[in-house]
């Protein structure tokens, strides 16, 4: 079963304390598209300028990305550049041009509104919004949101999360968004804000999912090397949704959800060791296996008797 992933689609210049680079594929739907193509096809929305590399086109159709949904217009695509400190966990956002971005407004192909899974990455709740206006029944709905909105964009958000399942958000801005320190009651007050199940990305540390009776904590699994921490949390996001549509089932069990936590923590750990989606360009599904199973063993505790 296909998931509709609608974000983002940018050019990124990204510097850490070692390296830069520019002109790299980025944005929340990119990420996030990927991320899920490793479990089932996607139908990718967003909007990207004349200067887009046509590369990217015939890269999607390589991974089951389907494209029909991004619209391609005249100027220049979505820009943005970020510095990173040594640990690469504080970054600064040295410039942002929104271009063709800035007037995007999805619209779904007819073939699109009829996904029953759906990824609303992280994008405006307006637009995000917008998409949900425009489906069918959708089964099951995924939005990751940020400290932006948040803070500019409340009551859009807040009239978005009862038609949401699943809510992805990262620590600092569960913190923010209740005006709790204790990511446990965090998590239990946005669920009654709406959502049935809410995921805390904790970045190095893991994840939480808070369900409605249920609670699970993920690890992350531990990596000798991060090169770019860019996109680690939209692709997270994707691979999520990538597994519970690729499950299929019409209402996801809370099992469902804690394999599909797991799985999008391994891709994000698999995304961090490169710049951009260089990394997720050449994995392989051995690859996230091998990872899953290493996370089993480091789960695994021997009971006292």
């Amino acid at each position: 079963m296909s998931v509709l992933v609608v974000g983002s689609i940018a050019l990124d210049t990204v510097k850490t304390p070692v390296e830069e680079h520019a002109d790299l594929l980025g944005g929340s739907a990119s990420y996030a598209a990927l991320g899920a193509s490793f479990f089932s096809p996607v139908k990718l929305v967003g909007v990207v300028g004349d200067d887009f590399p046509a590369g990217e086109f015939e890269f999607w159709n390589s991974h089951q990305i389907d494209h029909a949904g991004v619209q391609r217009v005249a100027g220049k695509t979505f820009r943005w550049s970020g510095e990173y400190a040594w640990d690469l966990n504080t970054r600064v956002t040295r410039s942002v041009a929104l271009n063709v971005f800035e007037h995007f407004r999805p619209d779904l192909p007819p073939s699109y509104r009829e996904s029953e899974f759906v990824l609303l990455a992280n994008i405006a709740p307006a637009l995000q919004a917008h998409v949900l206006d425009q489906m069918s029944r959708p089964k099951f709905i995924v939005a990751d949101t940020m400290d932006l909105w948040i803070e500019t964009a409340r009551a859009d958000l807040d009239a978005l999360l009862p038609r949401v399942h699943l809510l992805i958000l990262n620590d600092s801005e569960a913190r923010e968004m209740t005006k709790e320190t204790s990511l446990i009651k965090a998590g239990k007050k946005i669920r009654k804000s709406g959502p049935e199940y809410v995921a805390i990305k904790k970045g190095e540390h893991g994840a939480l999912l808070f369900g409605p009776d249920e609670f699970f904590s993920c690890g992350a699994y531990p990596l000798e090397d991060i090169h770019d921490p860019t996109g680690a949390g939209d692709t997270f996001a994707g691979g999520v949704a990538g597994y519970l549509a690729a499950r299929g089932a019409a209402r996801p069990t809370f099992a469902d959800l804690r394999k599909a936590i797991i799985y999008g923590s391994i891709l994000a750990s698999f995304n961090v060791e490169a710049f951009s989606l260089e990394r997720l360009r050449t994995l392989t599904l051995d690859e996230i296996s091998d990872r899953y199973e290493m996370f089993k063993l480091m789960s695994q505790i021997e009971v006292l008797s």
